[in-house]
């Protein structure tokens, strides 16, 4: 199991035995690295999927920033977990296959993208 993923299991662990209560995420601005629960050595990945949200914010209820695809190269620096799942924040390392630019800053499920 890479490291990444052993840090998360951890993190989530941590949290659930802690009973952290879960905050609701603010709309009106994108949420960066000061969301992360546990910041995670940095390492690049490839997202695994088609059309996945590029999204502003570690869960569903943020914004769009725009789709990435199979394929498309990132760099992970922290997780955070929400609603049960972990949420990975990440920089494209290049233009990305749905236009988003290269250095673009957004936040991807983990699921959505392997460690390389």
């Amino acid at each position: 199991m890479p490291l990444r993923r052993r840090i998360a299991t951890f993190a989530l662990s941590v949290s659930l035995l802690t009973g952290a209560a879960v905050a609701l995420a603010p709309s009106a601005s994108a949420v960066g690295s000061s969301a992360c629960t546990v910041n995670t050595p940095d390492g690049d990945g490839t997202v695994n999927t088609n059309g996945a949200n590029y999204r502003s914010g570690p869960g569903t209820s943020y914004s769009s920033k725009g789709l990435v695809y199979k394929g498309d190269r990132v760099r992970s620096y922290c997780v955070k977990s929400t609603d049960g799942k972990l949420w990975y924040y990440t920089k494209l390392l290049k233009k990305s296959q749905g236009g988003l630019p290269a250095g673009t800053y957004g936040w991807l499920r983990a699921d959505m993208f392997i460690d390389d």
